[in-house]
């Protein structure tokens, strides 16, 4: 990654510029410019053939004053400790934005999981436990799902702590299956939460979502239910992409049987043969296609300056984690495009994330209705409060969202007697 991209730097750009605007005292500044703690670790794996493979892991715990820190694990061959630290950073300011009781943290083991049988997964994901295990808990950190890990990586995740600690304790990590301790709603969290705040910004600029058009980059769990939920909403989605490439069809794309050919074939490739879509190339056209809204639901550093001056959409609703960087994002704000940040627009993840550590500890579990119910008015109450600070400060919503955040883990700080 270039240096101009390096997630971190960005991170810490975007704080800068909104600890400038709001006066943020110093001291403040210079703490939540870094990580409080991080863990660089090496798990060593006994693969199928018998050879010993050493997996790096880390986890980054940037900010608990607010609460234990909350974010998830990524298995990724390109990760970096740069990218757990930016995302920490993020999931940081993500739980602040929406107000739930809880700091930022982010983990990640440099793999490629894809060419790794059941087996192996099973032994790296609980050897990254056994590494860690120490430092988490339903008190101090509460992992959960991200890139390329999912349930059944987390039940194993949960049944190793329970090892370590001697007693199930379902808290310790969320995104479990509802079997063990999951919650109701948190399958489809991030895209719910992300078509709440949809919803709100369309009512705020004029845009009704009836008919609308919609393009939707990567088509993971994020993208593809944030594909499905706006066909619900009476949207068309015209474009998607992921790894396999990029479709587009103006007429709108058969959602559910996009969904149901990257079940059974892992990617989107060859979806042009099965359809009436035609395939882009290179895929990350599918970012510049004239649509009303986009979703950029793939990984961070998508929206560049390379690209920004061909994004013809009204409103970017930012999906994945940093998708576009501090150079695009003015040119973003220069031609008036209303964007959904990202902590605050994927914040209905760890918002119903949170909702499952709730339920864990309490032993006591809600029903889908009520999940949603309360993701609901959380996602409407951050977007507006991000909104309305936005514009008392007449700055982007990123800036606003910034200040939001960053003012309430400031303010924690203070009162805990940090500074």
């Amino acid at each position: 990654m270039s240096e101009t991209l390096n997630p971190f730097k960005m991170a810490q750009q975007q704080l800068s510029t909104a600890a400038e605007l709001m006066n943020l005292d110093e001291d403040i500044h210079a703490v939540l410019r870094e990580p409080m703690r991080e863990f660089h670790v090496s798990i060593p794996v006994r693969m199928d053939d018998g050879t010993m493979k050493v997996f790096k892991g880390f986890r980054v715990q940037y900010n608990d004053a607010r609460g234990p820190a909350k974010g998830g694990i990524r298995f990724h061959p390109g990760e970096t400790v740069d990218t757990v630290r930016a995302l920490s950073a993020w999931m940081t300011w993500k739980c602040a934005v929406v107000n739930i009781p809880l700091g930022g943290g982010k983990g990640g083991v440099i793999c490629d999981p894809k060419e790794m049988t059941q087996s192996e997964l099973e032994r790296l994901s609980r050897g990254y436990i056994q590494a860690i295990g120490r430092y988490i808990g339903p008190e101090i950190d509460v992992p959960a799902p991200d890139v390329y890990t999912n349930p059944q990586i987390m039940a194993w995740m949960a049944d190793e702590f329970a090892k370590i600690r001697g007693y199930y304790a379902p808290g310790v990590i969320t995104g479990k299956p509802i079997a063990i301790g999951g919650s109701e709603g948190r399958g489809d969290a991030t895209a719910r939460g992300a078509r709440y705040t949809i919803r709100e910004a369309a009512r705020h600029i004029g845009l009704d979502l009836n008919g609308a058009t919609v393009a939707v980059q990567g088509f993971g769990n994020a993208g593809s239910n944030a594909a499905r939920l706006m066909a619900e909403d009476g949207c068309k989605v015209v474009g998607i992409s992921d790894i396999g490439g990029a479709f587009h069809d103006e007429n709108g794309i058969d959602v559910a049987k996009a969904i149901e050919y990257v079940a059974e074939n892992g990617t989107l490739a060859g979806f042009d043969t099965v359809s009436d879509c035609e395939e882009l190339t290179p895929a990350e056209k599918v970012l510049e296609l004239d649509v009303d809204i986009l979703i950029p639901a793939a990984l961070e550093g998508q929206i560049t300056e390379k690209n920004v001056h061909n994004i013809k959409a009204r409103m970017v609703a930012e999906c994945a984690n940093g998708p576009t960087t501090p150079a695009a994002d003015k040119v973003l704000t220069e031609k008036g495009i209303f964007v959904i940040p990202d902590f605050l627009c994927n914040a209905g993840g760890v918002t119903v994330s949170y909702f499952e550590q709730v339920q864990g500890n309490m032993n006591f579990y809600w029903a889908a209705e009520e999940v949603d119910e309360r993701l609901g008015h959380i996602m409407k109450k951050a977007f507006w409060s991000v909104v309305e600070t936005a514009e008392k400060y007449n700055v982007n919503n990123r800036t606003g969202a910034y200040v939001v955040a960053v003012g309430r883990v400031a303010e924690a700080m203070k009162l805990r007697g940090w500074v």
